[in-house]
């Protein structure tokens, strides 16, 4: 009730330990925390919190917009209700190294367990779309060094993102995973990658744990969970993946509402009211309540 029964330091934890499992862990993306609380309820192992989800929250595309402030608050009010450790998108560092640096002890403090930093060229633009540049090596090692020399908690997960595939190629994009993880990076997350054969090329070349981005629309394929478990990858993400199904399901609804002139017709696609206050836990809240008002009136 009100807040998660865990804390900040466990969650990562948790990560570290799920990471050296051996098993694939799979973070679906939560566009608000009501999403994060079915995320745990349903038995995932963790929670996604996408830079392009944020962002199109606020009505806005994914080419940098928005600001640290936005993508911290957001995280942290999904991190709060759930058990379960999460994951958030810091996208370029929202500046040069040391605001990057900023960036990582401001995530900390919001309750994650990790983030991920990406060698795009600031302003970023949306991976899976064409006209993305990727920087120098040596301006992303700088911002490696920035997230490592500022985290204060060491189970924090620093996850290195190159966009270097659909730009330089594959062989450029290993190198440079393989410099990032020298630099000190917990985590690799090759982005756009094309199939199992270029997954397969990353998990030889790196011996730090592979994030996989299992977007939809996008350029590579979406693999199943068998298919990236048995090619060693340790965590795969659905960003927007929700954000899609209740778009299109509020779209459906409106639409009705237009050409029949109420949501009768609609119902049965509906979460009920029950559902929902379960999901919440309406009924502790309730019950805390009544418990401290009898306290109260009894003092």
């Amino acid at each position: 009730m009100l807040h998660s029964t865990s804390t900040a330091p466990s969650r990562r934890r948790a990560l570290r330990v799920g990471l050296s499992s051996g098993r694939l862990l799979r973070f679906p993306g939560a566009f608000n925390p009501l999403s994060a609380l079915l995320i745990q309820r349903l038995g995932f192992d963790g929670v996604y919190i996408s830079g392009a989800v944020v962002a199109a929250d606020l009505g806005l595309p994914d080419i940098g917009l928005t600001t640290l402030s936005e993508v911290a608050s957001r995280a942290q009010q999904i991190s709060r209700v759930t058990d379960l450790p999460s994951i958030v998108d810091a996208d370029t560092g929202f500046g040069d190294p040391l605001n990057l640096a900023r960036t990582v002890q401001v995530l900390e403090d919001a309750g994650l367990a990790g983030c991920h930093i990406e060698d795009q060229v600031n302003p970023k633009r949306y991976d899976h779309l064409d006209g993305s540049d990727v920087v120098p090596r040596e301006e992303m090692l700088r911002r490696i060094g920035a997230a490592v020399a500022a985290r204060r908690d060491p189970d924090f997960v620093l996850c290195a993102r190159t966009d270097a595939r659909a730009v330089e190629g594959i062989d450029a994009a290993i190198d440079r995973a393989k410099s990032y993880v020298d630099a000190g990076a917990d985590m690799i997350f090759p982005e756009a990658l094309t199939g199992p054969e270029e997954f397969e090329a990353f998990r030889k070349a790196v011996d730090v744990p592979l994030l996989a981005n299992m977007t939809e629309f996008g350029k590579g394929g979406m693999l199943s969970t068998r298919q990236l478990q048995d090619l060693g990858v340790n965590v795969a993400i659905y960003p927007v993946t929700l954000l899609r199904l209740a778009m299109k399901a509020a779209e459906q609804g409106l639409r009705a509402i237009l050409a029949d002139g109420s949501q009768a017709g609609v119902l049965d696609q509906m979460q009920h009211r029950a559902d929902l206050y379960e999901l919440i836990d309406y009924k502790a809240y309730a019950e805390f309540e009544d418990d401290i008002f009898g306290l109260l009136t009894r003092t």
